[in-house]
């Protein structure tokens, strides 16, 4: 599914998506096919869903028109 489907479908509302498809230019990745996997209404439990995340999954607002996600390299972790 592409995202302006997503979008049409769900206007104003998080989503959690499945990357099925991507492509990364400078450092940022760029999504071209998503799979969703469910509608999210409370921004909170958006939120939690984003924390809980992996692999290919995501949680995003479909009031953006594309999905761009900077790539970070070498994320700097403190510890004490």
């Amino acid at each position: 599914m592409q995202w302006q489907e997503v979008r049409s479908i769900y206007p104003s509302q998080y989503v959690l998506l499945e990357i099925l498809n991507s492509h990364t230019e400078d450092s940022v990745q760029y999504v071209d096919e998503v799979a969703l996997i469910r509608a999210i209404q409370d921004p909170d439990e958006a939120t939690k869903e984003l924390v809980k995340c992996k692999d290919n999954n995501i949680v995003y607002h479909t009031g953006q028109e594309k999905i761009a996600i900077e790539l970070r390299k070498n994320p700097f972790y403190r510890s004490r």
